[in-house]
């Protein structure tokens, strides 16, 4: 199928628009010509324009218009939307979400809609988008959800299966990434530790007993600990995980997407919770350990990479002596 335009459309959230980003790199060793806009929500544009390929990332702003809803101007805003997006004609338009809002404002731009047929294990669908969309994919119910994503856009081309998982390429300008880090002005002693403790589920956190000893045993060998954050609530436990291990931490100011990538990019390893600052590791190909509570490795874990590590199961969460083992394997302890 030859296309010059594609719309995109993964709105939210963090990791899973990470999860998303190998379709454009798919989508580009066929159309090496294509232009490629990605619709995602405002709070995630700066990460998606990091994506090699990526046009545009064009911001879509529900969280904030729900805010809103009785705002005149809210509303006007809402309408320039609409007008901007339907005013770009586009050969394909691939909701890769699968929800009535996504299916819903793909609808609002110009071109023919393809998104999901069915629910796949673990993630969320809405049926009623089906109705939404021009043509629907069914994608078996076992899949990653990165492989997803990646069969979705290819059928929605009519093309083969995608290409094997060493071929997965997430896209992300590391050289972008490190130059708006820079712009933060951290100093940032080398080797450090990214430790990813902070998740909005409590179900999903390991223990604090666990991250001291960890960070004491890398202090230990001279290795320096980042903690970043994203809310008050994150910045206070970063803060008192800090306090135990000395001048060793950083507690980083609040940054922005792509100064997190650079942060990442430039950390000897990134230990955390299953969340999206720890798949953005992953998809860096890093040295990275995702540690799961359940047993969700399987669906949203890394794969790609040698570099990235999975501990952990439902019933068997990841213990202090495995991490420890990864690091090790890693060279830091």
């Amino acid at each position: 199928m030859s296309v010059q335009k594609i719309l995109i459309v993964r709105v939210s959230s963090l990791g899973d628009v990470v999860h998303n980003m190998p379709v454009v790199a798919d989508v580009l060793r066929r159309h090496p010509d294509a232009q490629i806009d990605w619709l995602v929500e405002e709070n995630f544009q700066s990460l998606v324009e990091l994506v090699h390929g990526v046009r545009r990332a064009i911001p879509f702003s529900l969280r904030r218009w729900r805010k809103r809803i009785l705002s005149p101007a809210n509303w006007r805003e809402i309408g320039a939307f609409r007008r901007t997006l339907a005013a770009e004609k586009y050969d394909l338009v691939i909701d890769c979400q699968g929800l009535i809002k996504t299916a819903w404002v793909g609808r609002w731009a110009h071109g023919p809609l393809v998104g999901l047929g069915n629910r796949t294990d673990g993630a969320g669908y809405e049926w009623p988008v089906r109705f939404f969309y021009d043509r629907s994919v069914h994608i078996e119910p076992r899949t990653h959800v990165v492989e997803r994503s990646r069969q979705l856009v290819a059928a929605a081309l009519n093309e083969p299966a995608p290409l094997p998982a060493d071929a997965i390429d997430f896209g992300l300008d590391t050289g972008r990434a490190a130059q708006a880090l820079a712009g933060v002005g951290l100093n940032l002693p080398v080797p450090y530790v990214v430790f990813v403790h902070a998740t909005s589920r409590a179900d999903k956190q390991w223990p604090d007993a666990h991250w001291i000893e960890l960070g004491q045993a890398l202090v230990r060998r001279g290795v320096s600990l980042v903690m970043p954050w994203g809310s008050d609530a994150e910045r206070a436990t970063s803060e008192r995980l800090a306090r135990e291990f000395g001048a060793a931490a950083i507690v980083p100011p609040k940054l922005g997407l792509a100064a997190v990538v650079g942060l990442i990019d430039g950390a000897a390893a990134t230990v955390g919770v299953d969340t999206g600052l720890v798949h953005i590791a992953a998809a860096l190909k890093r040295p990275t350990i995702e540690l799961y509570n359940f047993a969700t490795a399987w669906r949203t874990g890394g794969y790609w990479s040698s570099n990235v590590v999975n501990l952990g199961t439902a019933g068997q969460p990841p213990t202090l002596a495995q991490v420890k083992a990864a690091l090790a394997g890693f060279g830091l302890l």
